[in-house]
């Protein structure tokens, strides 16, 4: 017995994610990959996390001031509540949400929705940032950016902390961080 071929197409959802080093670029690609879409006349949705208030409260905003109408959201569940008839959804500065973050992106990829993450892989230790290995190991697509090295031109490998303060989560821009090569950023921690 055969059984006849359903002529419904089914959305293909899947994970891109776009991580480097502080200006490197992964904002102003966000934007570029959610400006095409909207060419494209597909339906979406950005959000960044409440916290992130550095150049605007609502708009996500590269360092080159391209900007796009964002909802900041406090937790990554509330993405959930609110990616309603979408076709994408963007997540800009994905380090700083809640480890729900992967889940929240994988249930909508699983409901046929293109998911574009932007966020720093690594903190200003050198070290795997929040939920970002995660969920560069769930994604579909990863594109690395780079920074250069402000000391000596090579490709940025960590956003090096300038000023003295200890905490995870210290939002800022050239005021505070600077990016540096493998190289550059081991000759300054021997300082």
């Amino acid at each position: 017995m055969f059984s006849e071929k359903t002529t419904e197409t089914h959305k293909k959802g899947y994970i891109e994610v776009i991580c480097g080093s502080m200006f490197s670029g992964k904002t102003e690609e966000l934007i570029r990959r959610l400006k095409r879409a909207k060419y494209a006349k597909q339906r979406y949705e950005i959000f960044k996390p409440e916290i992130d208030t550095r150049y605007d409260i609502e708009n996500v905003v590269s360092h080159d001031e391209n900007a796009i109408v964002a909802t900041p959201v406090p937790s990554s569940s509330q993405i959930l509540l609110l990616a309603n008839d979408v076709d994408i959804v963007g997540i800009d500065e994905a380090q700083f949400f809640d480890s729900e973050i992967v889940n929240v992106c994988n249930i909508l990829a699983e409901k046929g929705i293109r998911v574009i993450v932007a966020g720093l892989d690594m903190d200003y230790l050198g070290k795997p940032f929040g939920p970002m290995p995660a969920l560069i190991a769930t994604a579909e697509y990863v594109t690395k950016v780079h920074a250069i090295c402000v000391n000596c031109g090579n490709l940025a490998y960590v956003s090096h902390r300038i000023v003295k303060n200890d905490k995870l989560v210290l939002l800022g821009e050239t005021d505070n961080y600077e990016p540096l090569c493998r190289s550059c950023y081991k000759d300054v921690l021997k300082k």
